[in-house]
């Protein structure tokens, strides 16, 4: 036996070896540093204020309760904001995935006229961006300020998610466009009947990264929309919490403080609520995101 075959047994510990139990034991901390915090929030979100004060590190609440979510869901503004993020995700996600899967098949055909000027283009927009009050300035140019549109438009395209598709689509073989090209297929033809069904990763993934991105934006809503009813979902949950934040901090005594309401748990409350549908929609896609990202990130 050789001496460096002789210093691999001597670490191994039975079909592990002893760096194998060291990552082991690396990732299952950092796997608790994630889960810890997170079963937190959740048990914060069921505990009482009295027994929030009592160990605010809970894991576990002793007397669950739901006067959070109650007063989360009384408000009937909650349930505006999931409408209206549900009409953004709706329209805002197909739209996202046709603009973006369009520009990187055609930039990714070395035969497409201009396709070095256009790159650089949508490059430049990554390291410069024009700024709020430029857009703001086009979108009441067009008259879509106070409107969904103007939150969905501004979502609707990103560089980095179609340079992560076009490296995708450049590994795909020449011979499957150019035989579809012999039997008579047109670019649009192709694009939708060959190159997208071969590219589910890359679709799932960045669909995952643009329904992530509506589902949690706030800050383009915060700027074009004005009216109460037309706030999406994160939107209406800020509200809310400002409000329940404030009106704790002006009680003068424990039964007024009782009656605004648990402003912590609340705050709790509205993290997993607005956790919930991407945590149950993120499983579907796992399976492919992995090598969607890995393959489109890769320059081929």
């Amino acid at each position: 036996m050789s001496t460096a075959t002789a210093k691999r047994h001597k670490y191994r510990i039975g079909k592990m070896t002893f760096l194998d139990y060291t990552l082991l034991v690396v990732l299952i901390i950092l796997s608790l540093m994630i889960l810890i915090p997170f079963i937190n929030v959740i048990a914060i979100s069921f505990a009482s204020q009295k027994e929030y004060a009592d160990n605010p590190m809970m894991l576990f609440p002793k007397h669950p309760t739901l006067d959070a979510y109650k007063a989360l869901f009384n408000d009937g503004r909650i349930l505006t904001g999931f409408w209206n993020t549900l009409k953004i995700l709706v329209v805002g996600l197909p739209l996202s995935l046709f603009l973006t899967s369009t520009m990187a098949y055609g930039l990714s055909r070395d035969k497409f006229p201009g396709k070095k000027i256009i790159f650089f283009l949508v490059l430049f927009t990554m390291i410069f961006n024009g700024g709020i009050v430029p857009l703001y300035l086009v979108m009441k140019s067009i008259h879509l300020t106070s409107t969904l549109w103007s939150v969905i438009l501004v979502g609707s395209f990103s560089a980095f998610n179609m340079i992560l598709m076009m490296n995708y689509f450049q590994g795909l073989p020449d011979s499957l466009m150019e035989s579809a090209r012999l039997d008579g297929a047109g670019e649009w033809r192709i694009l939708f009947s060959i190159v997208l069904p071969l590219a589910a990763p890359i679709m799932a993934t960045i669909t995952l990264f643009y329904g992530v991105a509506f589902w949690n934006g706030w800050y383009d809503a915060m700027i074009f929309l004005r009216k109460a009813d037309m706030l999406p979902l994160q939107n209406v949950l800020r509200t809310i919490i400002v409000e329940s934040s404030t009106n704790v901090s002006n009680a003068s005594s424990v039964d007024a403080l009782n009656k605004t309401g648990f402003s912590t748990g609340m705050k709790m409350a509205s993290v997993f609520v607005s956790m919930v549908p991407i945590m149950c929609f993120f499983p579907l896609l796992q399976k492919h995101f992995a090598k969607g990202v890995l393959t489109g990130a890769i320059k081929t």
